[in-house]
């Protein structure tokens, strides 16, 4: 006997592993609109550079807006798996 499951198994550990990874990103971009959000408007937000340890400042509200919009993507991609 084969060690191997059958294909359509295999098909959905890996939707399944998407799907967790998914839900994973949701979570955290929920965290980060909420700590965004929370914050006062004297504060700054700071954006850090792709691959690198540099961070520059960036505009709260824009930065939210962006925040938002990726979860909402995210939550599209989960809903439609």
């Amino acid at each position: 006997m084969s060690s191997r499951l059958p294909p359509r198994e295999e098909e959905y550990g890996m939707k399944l592993h998407e799907k967790e990874e998914l839900n994973r990103k949701i979570k955290e971009q929920k965290v980060v609109v909420d700590e965004i959000s929370n914050l006062k408007k004297s504060r700054k937000v700071y954006r850090q550079q792709p691959n690198s340890n540099i961070f520059f400042l960036a505009d709260r509200t824009q930065t939210l807006a962006e925040c938002k919009s990726r979860c909402l993507r995210y939550f599209k991609i989960f809903v439609i798996f």
